[in-house]
């Protein structure tokens, strides 16, 4: 079926329907499993902690006015719902949350494949003024109305498979100019698009090659910035790329201090190729989260694990980097450091699925299954402060619940390489399928 789904573009989606189709009253009947993750969630979840679905088998959940007013198994009642969704033989969860992205740029970069398959490195890419380089170029070039569309594309792809709620990072700008435009783009998603969006200002993704030798001038650059995006209230939270080639501790440290001061969240890019420290700043500066997290020592696991970071982990970028290393996710619960996980969008790692995404986490980085949607719902919601509002299914919380095709949560990383996605409900209003 032929249908217009949100972004400007029509998408050809099966069992989609329009975003006007509401009801006040839902009711999610007979699910096989609801994966409720109730429970002290005023924390990100740790160790046993991450296999604690809350499963109520042969399940209901009830949706009023945007909320979940009901969660219990089947007792045959309706609840005067005006829309009945018969869940039986599926799975209903909360929305996945994806807490690490890049949807905003311009162009692709699928000429590099080939340079990655003759074993040139990342770095190396860029140096040769691919990389990231390419694609500030193409967003420098790129339209508002440009950047909007491709963006929206993304997030309808990203709904599709049952994200419902996003961070979504600046960085291809590296011009005071286009940063501000990326963030000023991000909050036009936000009022044109139901996907949630939280906004992260990352200016210190790279040196510019304008600035090449003048790394202290670009860095009090995007620092300059701090005051109006915190005043026009563009983005939650700062994140800064810490690794050989890109911004050295020091450099990180100063960013995070300034975005501080201005009362923004912290995050931090750490240990992704080299470990040159970025994962212990973290843990020293109270960041929110640490992300990627390939080449931490199990001395900084434990830091973060004592000061709260959550490790946000994404096994697309190995595998799109062609990195036999993956970040050690066992040795990190081991050692109660809490975790979610992320797509890590962008145009070196295209990729809009959650479910695959969880798939990677339990074949490459050994997550049990119910870690890794811990780790892709309420720990998620943690990582971009969200927790209070999504990432469960409890009586108060907004509604954003998917029914999956699948008989049990096990399903989800053992049946890969499709949309396993049944039902999308965002806000108490079905976005994706539908009875």
């Amino acid at each position: 079926m032929k249908i217009r789904l949100y972004a400007p573009q029509t998408l050809i989606i099966p069992r989609a329907i329009p975003h006007s189709m509401s009801a006040t009253h839902i009711l999610l009947k007979n699910a096989n499993q609801v994966l409720t993750l109730t429970g002290d969630n005023s924390v990100p979840r740790t160790g046993e902690g991450m296999r604690d679905l809350g499963i109520i088998q042969n399940g209901d959940v009830w949706i009023s006015h945007g909320r979940i007013s009901a969660v219990g198994a089947d007792d045959g009642a309706t609840h005067d719902a005006e829309l009945i969704i018969d869940c039986t033989g599926k799975v209903v969860m909360p929305g996945f949350i994806d807490p690490h992205t890049h949807p905003v740029f311009a162009g692709s970069r699928e000429n590099e494949l080939g340079m990655k398959l003759k074993g040139h490195s990342y770095m190396e890419i860029q140096q040769a003024g691919g990389g990231i380089f390419s694609s500030v170029r193409k967003t420098r070039e790129a339209t508002n109305d440009v950047l909007i569309a491709q963006a929206m594309k993304r997030l309808d792809t990203m709904l599709l498979h049952g994200t419902t709620t996003v961070e979504a990072k600046s960085g291809y700008g590296l011009n005071t100019e286009t940063e501000l435009r990326m963030l000023e783009v991000m909050k036009t998603l936000g009022e044109q698009h139901p996907m949630g969006i939280v906004s992260t200002f990352m200016g210190a993704h790279a040196i510019p090659t304008e600035f090449h030798g003048k790394r202290e001038e670009f860095l009090n650059s995007m620092i300059g910035l701090l005051p109006t995006i915190a005043e026009r209230k563009l983005a939650e939270f700062c994140d800064v790329f810490c690794e050989t080639g890109a911004f050295t501790l020091a450099e990180a440290e100063t960013m995070l201090a300034a975005a501080k001061a201005n009362g923004l969240g912290l995050k931090i890019h750490a240990d992704e190729i080299e470990n040159i420290g970025g994962s212990s700043l973290a843990a020293k500066m109270m960041a929110v989260s640490a992300e990627h997290l390939v080449k931490t020592s199990e001395m900084d696991m434990r830091h973060m694990a004592e000061s709260g970071v959550i490790g946000v982990l994404l096994p697309g970028t190995p595998y799109s980097l062609m990195m036999k290393e993956y970040a050690n996710a066992r040795k990190m619960i081991e050692l109660d450091m809490p975790l979610a996980l992320a797509t890590d969008l962008n145009p070196n790692c295209w990729t809009e699925s959650m479910q695959l995404i969880i798939s990677m986490a339990c074949y490459q980085m050994k997550m049990m299954p119910s870690e890794a949607i811990v780790a892709s719902t309420i720990n998620a919601a943690h990582a971009v402060n969200r927790h209070r509002k999504v990432g469960s299914i409890e009586v108060g919380k907004q509604a954003d619940v998917i029914i999956l095709d699948v008989p049990n949560y096990e399903h989800i990383p053992y049946h890969f390489g499709v949309n396993l996605v049944d039902t999308v409900i965002k806000a108490g209003e079905i976005a994706v399928g539908g009875p």
